[in-house]
């Protein structure tokens, strides 16, 4: 999971980015609204930390062009100093999904980043995920197509589920390969042969091919008709 820390505070930050980055996020950093806005929008990211008071521009301008000027919904946790009813009230006007105030434990931080996350992929209630006749099981990681078992490797899951939770969105390489292998970044061919055993094991009886190459894009998994061809 990919996490965009905005925070001026060279400290706060480091401390941040060392926690988040312990507990398995990607983690990267702007030290400035202009440049956390670009940031924001030029890369796709789970959620946003984002600080009220920064030089260039202010959390509250950061996240409403954001919302209104960008259409950009990732999850954003504002974190300030300021702990008025009229700022917090302030901060959810402008976009943000949630509100912590430091001092803050990063235990907590932790806590809330990851329930918006899940909140943002509708993993709260759901234990399983459904596009056309294939079913993720959350709990136990099962797939299913049509009620046929599929056998995937642990990469190749990596990827079912990424697709999953947003059916039709195109997913660039860098990205996709970001979300599987983090740092261990893998050579040209790798996240193309994963794709392709995926797409083997899913069409293995004749079913109707899912996942779609955008050329010069990426992939992403679409819902269509799937009696076999």
């Amino acid at each position: 999971m990919k996490v965009l820390v905005v925070e001026d505070d060279a400290s706060i930050a480091a401390n941040l980015y060392d926690y988040l980055e312990a507990n398995g996020y990607v983690v990267d950093y702007a030290s400035n609204g202009q440049a956390g806005l670009e940031m924001a929008v030029a890369v796709s990211w789970d959620a946003i930390l984002l600080d009220l008071s920064l030089p260039c521009m202010d959390g509250l301008t950061l996240c409403r062009k954001l919302r209104e000027e960008a259409h950009r919904d990732t999850p954003v946790l504002m974190l300030t100093a300021r702990d008025a009813l009229d700022d917090r009230l302030a901060g959810f006007m402008h976009g943000a999904d949630d509100y912590l105030v430091k001092p803050f434990s990063l235990r907590e931080v932790g806590a809330r980043l990851g329930a918006l996350i899940k909140r943002y992929r509708g993993e709260v209630a759901a234990q399983e995920l459904r596009v056309a006749d294939v079913r993720l099981d959350l709990t136990s990681l099962g797939v299913e197509r049509a009620g046929r078992l599929i056998k995937l490797q642990p990469k190749c899951l990596q990827l079912l589920r990424i697709m999953m939770q947003a059916p039709g969105r195109v997913f660039g390489r860098a990205e996709l390969e970001s979300e599987v292998w983090g740092d261990e970044q893998p050579d040209s061919d790798t996240l193309r042969a994963h794709i392709y055993t995926l797409r083997k094991a899913l069409t293995q009886r004749g079913e109707a091919e899912l996942i779609e190459t955008v050329h010069g894009l990426g992939y992403r998994l679409v819902a269509r008709d799937t009696d076999a061809k």
